[in-house]
C-alpha cells in the first residue's frame, strides 16, 4: 500500500488543476484516473471564462491556452451575447477551446510537477480518524490523508461518503454526436417549436465575432429529444428520430464517432466536505451546459481548495480552514445553478417565453444590467463573504503593473508559486508580516493608476493588501494595520 498526503479521484480539468495546486504547495499528491490517457471521446466544455483565464495567468500558464484557442466574445446569457471588453482585466474576453485541448494542456503542466498519476479506477474507500484507505480496480491499495472526489456528476466518492445531492430532475434532454451526413445541414444554431438545435464542425475559426466552420469533415450535432429522462447512452436510431422530429429529415446521418446525451438536471452536494473526504467540480454540482460555466466553476473550486488543503496537511492551519472551502464555493455554485436554470427557461420556444425573452433582451441593453450579468457569467463578479469593509475585501486582486525597487512587476507574477503575499503600497515599515514572515512574503511597491473592479468601477486605493494564494484579498489596509494579525492567523495559521 502506497501512502500519499492527498489522493484525487478523477483526472479531468478540476482534478488536474487541484493536483497542480497541491504540488506547487509542496504536498505529496496523486491523481487516480480511469482513462488510459487524457483523450476525450465526445464533446464537452468548449471554452474558458475571463476569471479562469486570470487563474491560469496567475500560475504563469495562460499563454499555453491562448496559443491554441481563439479569443472571442463568448460571455452571454441565454441567447444574448454580452460585451465585457470594457471590464478592467487583462482577459476581458472568453477563449474558445475544446475540453480535449484544455485537458491536454493542463496535463502537460501537471507533468512538469511532482504529481503521481495512477491509471485505474477507484472502486471503494474507507475513512477513519487518520486518513482514507482506497481500493483500485487493479487490486492495488492506496492510503491518503485526504481524498478529493473530482470524479464527475455520478461521483462514486460522493455516493460512498453518503453526501446528499439534492436538486431538480431533468426537464429537457439533448443528443450530441459527431457523425457523417449524406446531405449538408444548415450549419449554425436554429430554433424550432421543439427547441434549439445546431450543426457545426470540429474545425472552425471566429471572424468578427462569428463562427466560421470548415467546409468539410464530420458534422457535430446537437438536437433536442421530445422527452427528458432517458437513461444510458442514446443510439443512432434515437439520433435519427430526434433529427426527423426537429428538422423533418435525418440528413442521411451515419458512421457516428460518438453519441451522448445531456440534460438540464440541476443538483448540488449538500456539503463539500465530510471528514477527510471533499468534493470539487461536477462531483459537487451539475447543471445544463448552457452558459459554459461548469468546467470553469470546477477549476476555480480547485484553486480555492488547493492551498487550504495544503496548509492543513502541512500542519500550518487547523482543519477548520477546510470549512471555508464549503462556505465560499457552495454559494458560487448555487448561483451558477440558478443562472443556468434561468437560461434554460429562456430557451423555450412558446409564445410566453418569446415575450419574456424580448423583455430580458431589453433589460440587458441597459448598461448597469449588462455589466451585472456579464460579470456574473464571466466569473468576474465573484466575492467571498469575508466581512464588511473596503470593496476589495473578498474580491480578486487586480493584476496591476506595480513599480518596485527591482523594476516593474505584475501582481499575478507574485502568485505564480501559489503563495500568499502582503503587498505594501504605503511607506516602508507601515506594515510587516511579523511572526508570519516565513509563510507570507512582504513586497514593497507603488502604483499610481486607478483602482477598478469589474462591474463596480473605481474604488479607493488601499495602503496595503493581504492576498491569498488563490488571488483573493483577505485584508485591506487603509492607512493602518488594524485587523492584519487576525487575518494572518485566520488564513495562514497561528503565529509561531
Amino acid at each position: 500500500m502506497r501512502d500519499h498526503a492527498v489522493v484525487i479521484s478523477g483526472g479531468g480539468p478540476t482534478g488536474l488543476m487541484l493536483g497542480g495546486e497541491l504540488a506547487l504547495a509542496g504536498v505529496d499528491v496523486a491523481v487516480v484516473e480511469r482513462r488510459e490517457n487524457q483523450e476525450i471521446v465526445g464533446s464537452r466544455a468548449g471554452g474558458l471564462s475571463s476569471r479562469t483565464l486570470e487563474v491560469l495567468d496567475q500560475r504563469g500558464i495562460v499563454d499555453r491556452f491562448l496559443a491554441e484557442g481563439q479569443i472571442a466574445q463568448v460571455t452571454g446569457f441565454a441567447v444574448t451575447r454580452l460585451d465585457i471588453s470594457d471590464f478592467p482585466t487583462r482577459h476581458n474576453y472568453g477563449l474558445a477551446l475544446r475540453q480535449k485541448h484544455i485537458e491536454r494542456i493542463l496535463a502537460g503542466w501537471v507533468g512538469e510537477l511532482p504529481v503521481t498519476i495512477y491509471r485505474g479506477e477507484l472502486i471503494g474507500f474507507v475513512q477513519d480518524e487518520t486518513g482514507v484507505s482506497l481500493q483500485l480496480s487493479d487490486g492495488s491499495s492506496l492510503r491518503a490523508g485526504y481524498l478529493v472526489g473530482c470524479d464527475g456528476g455520478r461521483s462514486l466518492v460522493r455516493k460512498m461518503a453518503g453526501i446528499a445531492f439534492p436538486g431538480s430532475d431533468a426537464t429537457t434532454s439533448n443528443i450530441l454526436a459527431e457523425a457523417e451526413m449524406k446531405e449538408e445541414p444548415p450549419l449554425g444554431v436554429h430554433r424550432t417549436a421543439l427547441g434549439m438545435h445546431a450543426f457545426g464542425r470540429e474545425e472552425y475559426e471566429i471572424r468578427d465575432g462569428k463562427v466560421i466552420f470548415a467546409s468539410e469533415g464530420p458534422i457535430n450535432v446537437m438536437v433536442p429529444e421530445k422527452t427528458a429522462g432517458g437513461t444510458g447512452e442514446p443510439t443512432l436510431d434515437d439520433l435519427r428520430q430526434a433529427l426527423i422530429a426537429a428538422c423533418g429529415t435525418d440528413y442521411g446521418i451515419h458512421g457516428p464517432k460518438w453519441i451522448s446525451r445531456f440534460t438540464d438536471m440541476s443538483r448540488q452536494a449538500e456539503i463539500y466536505r465530510k471528514g477527510r473526504v471533499l468534493l470539487a467540480g461536477d462531483a459537487a454540482h451539475v447543471h445544463s451546459p448552457v452558459g459554459g460555466q461548469g468546467l470553469n466553476t470546477g477549476v476555480q473550486d480547485a484553486v480555492n481548495l488547493g492551498w487550504k488543503l495544503a496548509q492543513v496537511v502541512k500542519g500550518i492551519s487547523p482543519e477548520a480552514l477546510l470549512d471555508t472551502y464549503h462556505a465560499e464555493r457552495h454559494p458560487v455554485a448555487a448561483r451558477v445553478l440558478r443562472t443556468t436554470m434561468a437560461q434554460v427557461a429562456l430557451q423555450r420556444t412558446d409564445d410566453r417565453t418569446e415575450a419574456l425573452r424580448d423583455v430580458v433582451l431589453e433589460l440587458l441593453g441597459l448598461e448597469e444590467a449588462r455589466k451585472t450579468i456579464a460579470a456574473e457569467m464571466s466569473g468576474l463578479a465573484i466575492r467571498y463573504d469575508l466581512g464588511e469593509g473596503h470593496p476589495l475585501l473578498g474580491r480578486r486582486m487586480p493584476d496591476l503593473d506595480l513599480v518596485t525597487t527591482d523594476g516593474p512587476l505584475r501582481v499575478f507574477r507574485l502568485l505564480k508559486d501559489a503563495r500568499p503575499v502582503l503587498l505594501n503600497l504605503g511607506s516602508r515599515g507601515s506594515v510587516d508580516t511579523g511572526p508570519w514572515s516565513d509563510r507570507v512574503p512582504l513586497v514593497h511597491a507603488s502604483y499610481d493608476g486607478p483602482w477598478e473592479l469589474p462591474a463596480l468601477g473605481a474604488v479607493a486605493a488601499p495602503s496595503a493588501v493581504l492576498i491569498r494564494p488563490d488571488g483573493y484579498v483577505a485584508w485591506v489596509g487603509e492607512g493602518h494595520r488594524n485587523g492584519l494579525d487576525a487575518a494572518m492567523s485566520t488564513w495562514f495559521g497561528p503565529p509561531r
